[in-house]
Formats: structure tokens, C-alpha cells, sequence
């Protein structure tokens, strides 16, 4: 198969790897200029197919918006960052919690991201590793949790490794590494109910007493999900901080929100300030969720591009298929032939 040199390419290791954490934190947002319309009209077939495909890439990511939610998580991580730096246990540590689709995975990613570029900034051309980041297994074991530190930095496993060994491993990579910022994603999958669940937790406190970092936790609604059950329970509660994610509220940050996400289309047609006075519309079909609202402004501008119409008004907006949780919240408006 030939490749076509101009188009963009997106093969991505996981963050959850050493590889695909740096590419992502070496990643700068795409963009892509729009052309006049005579050079557009010039275009061959092929050539527009080629700046339409660029444009498709470019509305697939689009651009991640900094909320306050997104700038309050990066500010309190830096803060514990700074205030753990000469504790030698008991270091604070930060939980982030909400509903399905918040945020919360993007907000803990840009925390990890802006503290690694950091580090870099103050010690360039060390060999540093800033940044772990994990997801829990789920229904899973201590070995796993240790496995998955290993995975990230590549280290090799073999059957007769036994928890310790990985344990002990990850911990002397990491401390000569310098890693001081730990991110485990979907802590919600450890359930302190359950005797699984309270292994992985001894575990999880075995690193965080091992290396010299910061924990950072995220997870879908962790007050209910057993994190905080019994006398491990309570110790995670008096060592860490909770902040919370959600809808916003329709205000003057959700038409923030709109506008920036609009001032990103790259549409030949579109009437700019068309989503801004769809505001109100907008808060309406996503219920205030900002991964609701870029998927229905990134699919919609898509769908501009591949029926040629090249705009978003609430005609497409109305056909555009939500999320099945934003879709029950508040179904489409039914479009009739």
C-alpha cells in the first residue's frame, strides 16, 4: 500500500507507555490555514481531497479547551507537587471525581503534560521520567497494578517475577528517574469492599511510600465507588484532596466555551457567531458536558465538510447524534424528510 506523504498520520502509542506519554506531551495542536477562494477553486479533485481529508484531522482533535475546572486541577497538582518535595511519607495526594464524560481524564492529562514541560524547562537534557501515568486494572490483582508501572516504563516481566520483584523494580527505575507526579487513572475499578480491591490498595500505598512522588487519582464518581470504605478507606481520605468535576452551568464560561471551540472551525462558509447565539441550544442538548459539547461541534463541522455545505447551523446541529447519555437527557428534535 502507498502512503500519501501529505496526509496527516495518527498512530499514537498509549499515554499509558513511556512512548506514548512523551508523544503526547511533544504533541502541539494541529492547525490548518484555510485557502482563498481562488486558490480553493483551483484545486484539482485530487488536491481538494487532500485539503478536505487535512481539515477532517484537524476537526477530529480540534482544540482543548482550558476551563477553570481544567485550571484549577493543574494549579492544586502543583501546589501538592510543591508542598511534597521534602516530605518523606504521608505525602498529599489529589482525587478527581465526577460523572462519565467531565473531563476528568483530559484534566489529569493536562496536569501531567504542563508539569513535565516544567521539569524540562528547569533541567534540560537530563534523563528524567516527571510523569507516570496508569489506569487500574479492572477486577485486578496486585500483580497487575505492579505490571502496569512496568508496562509503562517497558521493563521486562518474566512468570517467576513475583509482585515484590516488579514492585521493587518500578520503584528503583522511578526513584533514579526522578518522577515525582504518579497519575492513576480510573480509580474507581479499586473497590475497597473487596478483598481484590484492598490488596491493590496496600499496593498502591507500598509505591506511594517507595518514591518520592505525587499521586494524582481520577475515577467516575469515587465517593460512591468504595474508595473511601473502611479503615483503608479513611486513611486515603485524610491523605488526599477530593475535587470534583461536572456540567457547567450555563453562564458566561459555557459561552466562553462555545466561542473558543467556534474560533477553531475551519470553514469556508460558515457564519461566524452562528454557535455563540446557539449558546442557550447548546447547554440544552449536551446538559452543560464540555466532552458532549466537542463532540457535537467536531462531529457536526465534519459532517460540513463531507456534505460540502461547509457551515454548522441548528439544522445540522438538530441531525447531529449525541452521546447516548446526552441523547437521554435530552433526545433530538425528530428531522422529517
Amino acid at each position: 500500500m502507498v502512503v500519501n506523504p501529505d496526509l496527516p498520520t495518527f498512530s499514537r502509542a498509549p499515554t499509558t507507555t513511556l512512548e506514548g506519554w512523551r508523544s503526547f506531551v511533544n504533541s502541539e495542536p494541529m492547525d490548518i490555514a484555510l485557502l482563498a477562494g481562488s486558490d480553493l477553486n483551483a484545486l484539482t479533485p485530487a488536491r481538494r481531497e487532500l485539503y478536505d481529508e487535512k481539515r477532517v484531522s484537524y476537526h477530529s482533535e480540534l482544540v482543548i479547551v482550558q476551563t477553570s475546572t481544567v485550571r484549577g486541577i493543574i494549579h492544586q497538582g502543583r501546589l501538592l507537587t510543591m508542598l511534597n518535595q521534602r516530605e518523606v511519607s504521608a505525602r498529599r495526594g489529589l482525587i478527581v471525581s465526577g460523572p462519565w464524560a467531565s473531563g476528568k481524564t483530559t484534566a489529569i492529562k493536562q496536569l501531567g503534560k504542563t508539569h513535565e514541560l516544567r521539569v524540562r524547562l528547569r533541567y534540560p537534557g537530563q534523563n528524567r521520567i516527571p510523569v507516570v501515568y496508569i489506569t487500574t486494572p479492572p477486577k485486578g490483582s496486585p500483580r497487575k497494578l505492579a505490571s502496569e508501572f512496568a508496562n509503562f516504563l517497558g521493563l521486562p516481566q518474566r512468570p517467576r517475577h513475583n509482585v515484590t520483584d516488579i514492585a521493587d523494580a518500578v520503584c528503583n527505575v522511578l526513584t533514579a528517574a526522578r518522577t515525582d507526579l504518579v497519575i492513576v487513572d480510573e480509580i474507581h475499578n479499586l473497590n475497597l469492599a473487596t478483598s481484590a480491591g484492598e490488596d491493590m490498595s496496600d499496593h498502591l500505598k507500598y509505591f506511594a511510600e517507595h518514591m518520592p512522588a505525587t499521586f494524582i487519582y481520577a475515577g467516575i464518581n469515587v465517593e460512591n465507588s468504595g474508595l473511601f470504605t473502611g479503615l483503608r478507606g479513611r486513611q486515603i481520605s485524610a491523605r488526599s484532596i477530593l475535587t470534583n468535576t461536572g456540567p457547567f452551568p450555563y453562564g458566561d464560561e459555557w459561552k466562553s466555551l462555545v466561542a473558543s471551540l467556534e474560533e477553531a472551525l475551519r470553514l469556508h462558509d460558515h457564519d461566524q457567531g452562528t454557535l455563540t447565539r446557539e449558546s442557550k441550544y447548546l447547554h440544552h442538548r449536551t446538559g452543560g458536558g464540555i466532552s458532549s459539547l466537542s463532540h457535537l461541534i467536531r462531529q457536526a463541522a465534519i459532517s460540513a465538510i463531507l456534505f460540502q455545505t461547509e457551515r454548522i447551523d441548528r439544522e445540522l446541529l438538530d441531525a447531529t447524534i449525541l452521546d447516548h447519555a446526552a441523547e437521554s437527557l435530552v433526545p433530538r428534535p425528530a428531522i422529517h424528510a
